[in-house]
C-alpha cells in the first residue's frame, strides 16, 4: 500500500544545479505544481539552468540551506521540500572535505528541523555511492538492504545525511522519503563531470582524459528519468522508505569514452590515460525493482547511444553555457595530473 500525496507547491534546494534544475524543468512541464528554488549559486549552481521557465510558477531565492531564518520564511510557504542541494564532486571532496560536511550534513539537518517545525513533507535525494563499490566480476547490484560502506569524503557525508533523514523520521515523525540514484547524464551538467568533460574537451580540441585502467563501471541514467522517479517517490512512495533509482545502464568508463569518441568522429584511441583518483570505486550497479514494482515507475531513456547523442548535441548548441567555466576546470585538473 503506497501513500498518495499531491503537492501544489515545492521548495527545491539546489534547483540551479544539474539534476536539481532538471527536476524543476520536469515538474513545470508535467505537473501544475509551483516551485521555489533555493540555491546558494556556488560554482555548480547556474541560474541559466532555469532560465525561461514561467516566473509565475518558478521563483529563485539565492541563499544557504544552513540559514535557519531563511528556512523559517520559505518552508511554511510550500507543501514539500525536495532536497537536491549538495557538494557532489569526489575530486573536490578529496581536495577539501569541509564544504561537504557543511552542506551535505549540516544543511540536511537544518532542512529536517524546518520540516519538523512546520510539519512538511521531505524528500531527500542521495547517491548510490553511499553503498561503496562492487567488484567488477560480482553479479550483485545495490538494493535498499545493502549496508552502507562509503569510500570518499563526498559519499560519507551523503551517507551521514541519509542516516539523519531516517533518524528524524523514526524519532520525530518527519514525513520523509529517500532516493539513492546512479550516475546521471544529460544537459546542464557541469564540465567537471565525466561525460561533459570528455565532450567539451573534444569540442575544445583537447584530448579526453581517462582515469586508471578505465574499467570502473557506472550505472548511467538520463537525468529526466531521475526526475520522473523522484516525483513518483514523492507522490506515491511510502513514508519512511528508501527507493533506489536506476535504469540498468551499466557501462565502464572506457566504453562510455569510446562511445563519445565514435559519436564525435574521433578514433577510439584518441585520448590520454591519467593517474587514477585515490580510492576510486570500481563498480556501481542499481537494482530498482522496488521502485518499479511498488510504484510502477519505468525509465523512458533506455537507449544510451541516443541519449548520449542528444547530450553531445546540447553541448554543441550551448557553448556559451559551458565555455566560461571550462578553462578554470581544466587548470584545476592539470594541477593534479588529471
Amino acid at each position: 500500500m503506497t501513500d498518495s500525496f499531491n503537492p501544489r507547491s515545492l521548495l527545491v534546494t539546489g534547483g540551479c544545479g544539474f539534476i536539481g534544475s532538471s527536476f524543476v524543468h520536469w515538474v513545470v512541464s508535467n505537473t501544475d505544481c509551483n516551485v521555489i528554488v533555493l540555491d546558494k549559486l556556488t560554482y555548480a549552481g547556474n541560474p541559466k539552468n532555469i532560465e525561461g521557465l514561467p516566473t509565475d510558477r518558478v521563483e529563485l531565492v539565492v541563499g544557504d540551506i544552513c540559514d535557519t531564518k531563511l528556512l523559517d520564511r520559505l518552508v511554511p510557504q510550500v507543501d514539500a521540500v525536495v532536497h537536491y542541494a549538495a557538494e557532489s564532486h569526489n575530486d573536490n571532496s578529496i581536495a577539501n572535505p569541509e564544504p561537504f560536511l557543511k552542506t551535505n550534513v549540516e544543511g540536511t539537518y537544518r532542512l529536517l528541523e524546518a520540516c519538523r517545525k512546520y510539519d512538511k513533507r521531505f524528500h531527500h535525494v542521495s547517491t548510490d555511492e553511499v553503498y561503496g563499490d562492487l567488484a567488477l566480476d560480482d553479479p550483485a547490484k545495490f538494493t535498499e538492504e545493502t549496508p552502507y560502506h562509503p569510500s570518499s569524503p563526498y559519499s560519507s557525508t551523503k551517507a551521514a545525511s541519509d542516516l539523519l533523514v531516517r533518524a528524524w523520521h523514526r524519532t520525530f515523525g518527519v514525513k520523509a522519503t529517500i532516493s539513492n540514484c546512479s550516475n546521471n547524464y544529460g544537459p546542464y551538467q557541469h564540465v567537471e563531470k565525466f561525460i561533459p568533460r570528455q565532450i567539451t574537451n573534444i569540442l575544445c580540441g583537447i584530448k579526453p582524459k581517462l582515469y586508471g585502467d578505465g574499467l570502473n563501471v557506472r550505472d548511467w541514467i538520463h537525468t529526466e528519468d531521475h526526475s520522473s522517479a523522484v516525483w513518483t517517490i514523492l507522490t506515491k512512495g511510502r513514508i519512511g522508505e528508501t527507493y533506489l533509482i536506476g535504469a540498468n545502464g551499466e557501462k565502464n568508463n572506457l566504453e562510455v569514452l569510446h562511445s563519445i569518441l565514435e559519436a564525435m568522429g574521433k578514433s577510439q584511441d584518441d585520448f590520454d590515460w591519467v593517474k587514477d583518483r585515490p580510492g576510486h570505486d570500481r563498480r556501481y550497479a542499481i537494482d530498482s525493482t522496488k521502485l518499479m514494482t511498488e510504484l510502477g515507475w519505468q525509465p523512458k531513456h533506455t537507449d544510451f547511444a541516443q541519449g548520449l547523442a542528444d547530450t553531445i548535441q546540447w553541448y554543441r548548441d550551448n557553448e556559451d553555457w559551458w565555455r566560461p567555466v571550462k578553462e578554470a576546470t581544466e587548470i584545476k585538473y592539470a594541477k593534479n595530473g588529471q
